[in-house]
């Protein structure tokens, strides 16, 4: 459902600097010196995560993102309107679910299904944590804008600037991605066409947006609507192509998403393996800022392989 949600949660270079800053903060008495200090803070939190995107241990980045997501929400307490800090929030909560959380319970199903739903339940309680910052992001411009999203999604998109794409397309991530984890919940499923125009939102403004990553999640939610049209996956394959082509093919998740999505339902498991194959071709050194999401894609690519006769059952 998602494309590439590894663990770039967005911190400041220097945690420990950001951290001792904000201890600092605690003695100041001068409300306007206080306020400008986190202001200052926020902004450089929400400006980072170059140093986590460019890592090749995800093991470490998936130790320390919990700490730099606190600190996110520890200054939005004292700062609820930043809008730089509400989209790394939104961002970091999402990716750090998909690619710590959920694909930890895909991998233990087989060994544990308890845990395995425990940890999806997990999952689908941070991916809405992240959703509900996107909304606040979103918020800043129209009051109410949940409350009037839900009554004419829409309409209400329509007023979305474009500065804000970003916060259209990890809010409609985050929310879809929930839904995925919670389908036995009918109220959370019901927000689909909500999620749609989020979306469709954002593919209208930026198509190229993050390099792809619309046309990549694209890829999965033709394959997953409830009514899945007849050209889906001539649709799924289209965005395919035009992701690989925004990303010069130095990305693994089009491949990843156009297996897991498409190739499963059409029982093509010779394309399948081919795929995954593909993205572990990947060289995760000729783009260093994607570093990271390569290999947590490429992660999830040798799990499927691995399970490829459970996914095409003769």
């Amino acid at each position: 459902m998602i494309d590439k949600y590894a663990g770039k949660a967005q911190v400041c270079a220097k945690p420990v600097i950001c951290l001792l800053l904000i201890l600092f903060l605690v003695m100041l008495n001068g409300c306007a010196v206080r306020q400008y200090a986190i202001n200052r803070i926020g902004d450089a939190i929400a400006g980072g995560g170059d140093g986590f995107a460019s890592d090749n241990d995800p093991d470490l980045i998936r130790d320390a993102s919990p700490f730099s997501l606190k600190m996110m929400e520890s200054l939005l307490a004292e700062n609820p309107r930043h809008r730089g800090l509400l989209l790394a929030a939104n961002k970091g909560f999402t990716q750090y679910a998909y690619a710590y959380v959920q694909q930890n319970a895909d991998e233990m199903e087989a060994t544990d299904v308890t845990a395995a739903y425990a940890e999806r339940d997990r999952a689908r309680r941070l991916y809405l944590r992240a959703r509900d910052y996107g909304l606040r992001g979103l918020s800043l411009e129209q009051t109410d804008f949940f409350v009037i999203l839900r009554a004419d999604p829409q309409a209400t998109v329509k007023r979305v600037k474009p500065e804000d794409v970003a916060l259209l397309y990890w809010t409609g991530a985050a929310w879809a991605a929930a839904i995925a984890a919670g389908k036995d919940d009918p109220f959370l499923v019901a927000d689909l066409p909500v999620v749609e125009a989020l979306i469709m939102r954002a593919y209208e403004i930026d198509e190229t947006f993050d390099n792809g990553a619309l046309h990549v999640f694209l890829i999965s939610y033709e394959m997953s609507r409830s009514a899945v049209s007849k050209d889906a996956a001539e649709k799924a394959r289209n965005h395919f192509n035009r992701a690989v082509e925004l990303s010069d093919g130095l990305q693994a998740a089009p491949y990843v998403a156009l297996a897991e999505s498409v190739t499963v339902q059409e029982r093509r498991r010779d394309e399948f393996t081919k795929l995954l194959s593909q993205a572990l071709a990947v060289d995760i050194d000729k783009r260093p800022d994607w570093r990271l999401s390569n290999l947590i894609m490429q992660r999830r690519a040798r799990w499927l392989l691995a399970h490829t006769d459970e996914y095409f059952i003769e």
